[in-house]
């Protein structure tokens, strides 16, 4: 049996998984077809770094499926001015795309293990406009600040208001938004100083932000 390359993988999951679920931005395209995606997966699951699978990280935690990272770059659409914030630093991946798409990227993440593994894995990768910071970005001790984009990176049961208010005019948020099994992952752009525009983007899953509030369903 031969094994293919991490060059081979990274192709194929391009053109079969990506590309399919309409991430059609060439500049993104270009970026994942050539960032080492098995730099950030955990020692274990190396050999399944370019799967169409969520790769757990540990502590409840997983990486993305590709072509949902595909389509959050997208969305997005960084400029090479963007400052950008990140709510959860995970393996440190999509934190990598940011990087080489924007300006900066501060990058907040509430497990302090997973803020040195991304720490470590970027410097490796000589990747240096990055911030990271272990917070809780939900918490009351969350920095403010505003950016040209936000990605949150696990699900809300709810519109995060308080990152609306964090975007720059023209900026745009990224969340996911629900409760399992059925979540909308929305683009959020500001429009004007009190003005914002929500869009649907697709219909997925992912794992809750760590510390997520929870809805309670109503009980007859």
């Amino acid at each position: 049996m031969i094994v293919p390359s991490y060059e081979e993988a990274r192709f194929n999951m391009v053109e079969q998984q990506v590309r399919p679920w309409e991430v059609l931005d060439a500049t993104v395209l270009e970026l994942i077809g050539n960032l080492p995606r098995e730099h950030f997966v955990p020692d274990n699951y190396k050999g399944l770094a370019y799967a169409d699978i969520e790769i757990p990280l540990g502590d409840g935690q997983k990486m993305m499926f590709p072509r949902v990272e595909g389509r959050i770059l997208q969305a997005l659409d960084i400029q090479p001015t963007d400052n950008i914030l990140e709510v959860g630093t995970g393996s440190g991946y999509l934190t990598a795309c940011l990087a080489k798409l924007g300006n900066k990227v501060v990058s907040e993440e509430i497990n302090p293990v997973f803020t040195e593994q991304a720490r470590q894995r970027l410097a490796e990768l000589q990747i240096n406009n990055v911030e990271l910071r272990t917070v809780d970005s939900l918490g009351d001790a969350a920095e403010s600040g505003r950016f040209d984009a936000i990605a949150i990176t696990g699900s809300l049961p709810e519109m995060p208001e308080s990152f609306k208010q964090r975007l720059n005019i023209g900026g745009r948020l990224f969340v996911v938004i629900g409760q399992s099994p059925a979540m909308s992952a929305m683009l959020v752009t500001r429009t004007g100083e009190n003005e914002w525009q929500s869009e649907a983007l697709f219909e997925t899953d992912i794992t809750p932000l760590t510390n997520a509030p929870v809805v309670r369903k109503f009980e007859f």
